[in-house]
């Protein structure tokens, strides 16, 4: 198991990014949450098998279709043992 935390920056607010990597987080059986943060950037942290992580972050590269990743950040984090992929809100 594997534990991430990933900064996503561009145009990532008010395209439906944190549902959406909801759904992928789902999707890939992975814990963690998603939030949006003050400076316009997605704040997640990500729990999983290493090979759905990578897939994982491969998708957050992109993101969803009205998205426009131009930088993603990621460091390994120390397991929280997540039960669930949560929408948090600042």
């Amino acid at each position: 198991m594997e534990h991430v935390n990933i900064t996503v920056k561009g145009k990532v607010q008010g395209v439906f990014f944190r549902k959406s990597t909801q759904e992928k987080a789902y999707e890939l059986q992975i814990s963690g949450y998603v939030q949006n943060e003050r400076d316009g950037s997605v704040y997640i942290e990500a729990e999983g098998e290493k090979e759905r992580i990578d897939e994982f972050i491969e998708w957050c590269k992109k993101g969803p279709k009205n998205a426009e990743v131009t930088e993603i950040k990621i460091r390994k984090g120390n397991f929280q043992n997540y039960e669930d992929f949560e929408i948090a809100y600042v």
